[in-house]
């Protein structure tokens, strides 16, 4: 029997919090209850295998890599947009942290953005550095497998 999955195997994927995975395998496991179907996702930057049941796929946020076509958005958002300088660090770890669960790469964008600026300015505290860090470890990830683009255009979010 043929199933329809949204993602096949060799498909790239991002993971919110996560960063960029890529469908390896489609499993059945057999339970009690059931046999239920899997995606087994390889992440790339932690090299750890996650198993997720193709049913709840949807609700989990992973999406597909973004475009070509989406680079030129987030070159904007660096160029352009303003952070809130008014919020107090807990208040902006928040925020900054609620933009990265959406798994969004133009959320994900600012999150970098915000925090380069603000380091410029000053040093960040250990949270927020470690933040930026992973936000711009995703970033990058996603950006070296989006097809069409080039290392120069990767090197100008450095």
């Amino acid at each position: 029997m043929e199933v329809d999955y949204l993602f096949q195997i060799g498909d790239n994927i991002v993971y919110p919090m996560q960063g960029v995975g890529i469908i390896e395998a489609i499993e059945e496991k057999e339970f009690p209850e059931g046999k239920q179907q899997y995606y087994v996702i390889k992440m790339s930057i932690s090299n750890m295998q996650v198993m997720i049941p193709t049913c709840k796929i949807l609700s989990s946020s992973i999406r597909p890599v973004t475009d070509l076509l989406a680079l030129k958005q987030i070159i904007h958002i660096f160029q352009h947009g303003e952070s809130d300088r008014l919020l107090t660090w807990k208040q902006r770890y928040k925020v900054n942290t609620d933009k990265l669960k959406t798994g969004e790469i133009q959320e994900g964008a600012e999150v970098v953005r915000d925090l380069m600026r603000m380091k410029k300015d000053k040093a960040l505290n250990g949270s927020e550095k470690k933040m930026l860090d992973n936000a711009y470890e995703f970033l990058i990830s996603e950006l070296e497998v989006i097809k069409g683009i080039t290392e120069n255009q990767i090197k100008s979010f450095c």
